[in-house]
């Protein structure tokens, strides 16, 4: 067992780390500045267009995805990768074209898109010059269950028929958003996991409407192009639009969101490094009743036990990529299910202490702490609740022993 980086892992945290600090930390006041002065606050902005440039000149393209198409990594590689990016989740991300949704539907559509669908969509979306969305939440049902999904896809002749309402559906409200990939029920009667499908539906299709965007806590999300309520009115799209085959749409959910699952925890983890760093440095430069924060026995024991907690995070991330390397994703379902448990719990707990070691200006906007924290805490919903992934995991540890 190896617990060193290899050679090519060590390469491109390199080159990340020193993006990061020459052009991504320095951007972040910039962005903020340009979405406040901005027309349209989720477009892609001019500095986040920048860095994308910058970054694909320096190689740093499409990290997360294997193969030819991205940047050949493994899952084990592109953890580290995506950690640092996670340290600034509003650009870096994006910047290297590994911001979800985008990074979601580029493999699915690598996985399951026919050859048409993949040069219409995936090719430019790999290119970094549209973006995309996944509409599968409703909010007129518990979404936790995805056989509870009511938007009806019905075929009439050569076209399918979308009827629905989505809501939260992220990066919608970015104009750039050209695509959405949408999950229906094409056929109630069937069994419940092969009722579902999905479909491709380009944005300007006549009775697609963007409602409005939903904040996040209070947050527009803007920097990662916001969060719809989407109406989809008798829609029709072309047949060839449907991807996979009719009843695919629950599998497919479930191929698509285990990678997206292992990535959020990669990303947290980046937040709770950026957290710590805060509060070592908060705790050092700020003095109260006589002694410095960092000399106080509760700020210690913050610390102490945020350092603890990520480094337990890490081991099972980097188990759980190793895993989806070797023996593939269901192989490595239950360690998936574990950390998207684990990771975002454990690093809001890292956050909150850290915003309470900053006072008022850890819910300010002067530091990312508050950010941060509201999407953290997000992704204890995101990809599926807390509480549907015990379940599930349960009821795998109690099918052992029946």
């Amino acid at each position: 067992m190896d617990f060193a980086y290899d050679a090519v892992t060590e390469d491109h945290r390199r080159r990340l780390l020193a993006f990061l600090d020459e052009h991504v930390y320095p951007a972040e006041a910039v962005l903020a500045e340009q979405v406040a002065t901005a027309g349209d606050p989720w477009d892609t902005l001019p500095v986040v267009e920048e860095l994308k440039t910058k970054a694909r000149e320096q190689g740093l393209w499409n990290l997360f995805l294997p193969g030819d198409r991205g940047a050949g990594l493994t899952n084990l590689q592109y953890a580290p990768l995506a950690e640092i990016t996670g340290r600034s989740p509003h650009l870096a991300p994006i910047a290297t074209n590994c911001a979800a949704p985008d990074t979601g539907n580029m493999e699915l559509l690598s996985e399951f898109g026919t050859p048409e669908q993949q040069h219409r969509w995936l090719e430019p979306l790999l290119a970094g010059e549209i973006r995309s969305a996944f509409a599968m939440t409703e909010p007129d049902v518990a979404s936790s269950d995805a056989r509870n999904i009511a938007t009806r896809i019905e075929r009439d002749g050569d076209e399918y028929v979308i009827t629905g309402r989505k809501w939260f559906i992220s990066g919608a409200m970015n104009p750039r958003c050209r695509v959405f990939i949408v999950m229906g029920k094409t056929d109630p009667g069937a069994e419940p996991h092969r009722q579902q499908s999905m479909v491709i539906v380009p944005r300007d299709t006549p009775g697609v409407e963007v409602k409005r965007a939903m904040t996040v806590f209070g947050y527009g999300d803007e920097e990662s192009g916001g969060h719809a309520e989407i109406v989809f009115d008798r829609v029709r799209v072309p047949v060839e639009n449907l991807v996979g085959g009719e009843g695919d749409g629950f599998a497919i959910a479930q191929a698509r969101l285990g990678p997206g699952r292992i990535h959020h925890c990669m990303r947290a983890i980046g937040m709770a490094e950026r957290a710590i760093e805060l509060m070592c440095r908060r705790a050092l430069s700020r003095v109260a009743f006589g002694r410095p924060l960092g000399e106080q026995g509760v700020v210690q024991d913050w610390i102490a036990e945020s350092r603890v907690r990520v480094e337990q995070l890490r081991q099972l991330v980097l188990k759980t990529a190793w895993l989806m390397d070797t023996v593939g994703n269901k192989g490595a379902h239950t360690e998936i299910q574990a950390i998207k448990i684990a990771t975002p719990s454990t690093v809001e707990w890292v956050l909150d202490k850290a915003v309470q070691l900053h006072g008022a200006g850890g819910v300010s906007q002067d530091f990312p702490l508050a950010s941060l924290w509201a999407g953290v805490r997000t992704l204890r919903l995101a990809d599926g609740p807390d509480e549907v992934h015990k379940r599930s995991l349960a009821r795998r540890e109690l099918a052992k022993y029946r």
